[in-house]
């Protein structure tokens, strides 16, 4: 089986800052999974001794604890730092942007609209620093069942989702509302991997896409992939394949999401290639 890798994809600039960040401090606890990939989480578990909280109720005082790249809403911060827990924020800067927009078009009178899955940390994160009236939409459909307190909008995408249709929601405010503010906080290397994903996905006969199955960015891509290549899978790692899937495939293509190691990467790559 031949294997071609897209020409961008696995770690962004923001995961690898984090796994740096945790690598340096030994012994100490992440506040909700650092990244979105449970076998790195494990990695540092096991050679970094590096602990998860899931709630701020574990945090202990004077411990050492790691904001996940995500980030964590803004109350939450305020709570850590009043058990005098030495907070080390490993919040990806791309993530850091859409914060400190909402916060400051917020306090300048700016309805906030939110594009993104309002379950996901990073939007909570984001979501937690307006001062009034935030809505948060996955679809321009949902703009129907909004009424904005003010006549000015500001809006923010969340950092792993298409530009096309953050472009479609866009759009429609701007057909609306008289004044909308519009920041593009969709990361370059999102961008990057998932023109990449689509690029490939017209060359190959089937598509693997590795990342954590609760990671936005890596569903993202595998719906990219699935536009093109309807043989297409996500997988975590190397024990997820299924041989059958080989049958009379020729070419492969992979790619990975932003939280994905490469030791992973490389693993599923050599299994394919045994095919």
């Amino acid at each position: 089986m031949e294997v071609k890798l897209a020409t961008s994809y696995g770690f962004c600039f923001g995961v690898k800052r984090a796994i740096e960040i945790a690598q340096k401090h030994h012994n100490s606890a992440t506040m909700g999974p650092l990244i979105h990939n449970t076998k790195e989480i494990q990695r540092l578990q096991k050679d970094y001794n590096v602990g998860l909280y899931q709630n701020l109720d574990e945090v202990k005082k004077d411990e050492t604890v790691i904001i996940r790249t995500h980030g964590i809403p803004k109350n939450d911060l305020q709570i850590l730092k009043s058990k005098d827990a030495k907070v080390i924020n490993a919040t990806c800067p791309f993530v850091t942007t859409p914060q400190q927009i909402v916060k400051k078009m917020s306090s300048e009178g700016y309805s906030i609209l939110i594009f993104g899955d309002e379950t996901h940390p990073e939007v909570k994160g984001v979501k937690s620093y307006a001062q009034d009236d935030i809505h948060v939409v996955l679809e321009p459909n949902e703009l129907q069942n909004i009424s904005f307190k003010y006549d000015k909008i500001a809006t923010v995408a969340q950092t792993t989702r298409k530009k096309e249709k953050y472009l479609q929601i866009v759009n429609e405010l701007i057909l609306k509302n008289k004044e909308v503010r519009v920041f593009n906080t969709i990361c370059d290397a999102t961008f990057e991997n998932q023109d990449a994903a689509r690029e490939l996905s017209n060359e190959v006969d089937i598509m693997i896409v590795i990342g954590g199955k609760n990671s936005s960015n890596t569903k993202q891509l595998l719906t990219i992939a699935q536009e093109n290549c309807k043989d297409s899978y996500l997988i975590e790692d190397e024990t997820e394949i299924e041989p059958n899937w080989f049958l009379n495939k020729k070419l492969c293509g992979v790619t990975a999401g932003a939280s994905t190691p490469d030791w992973i990467i490389q693993k599923v790559v050599t299994q394919i290639q045994q095919y």
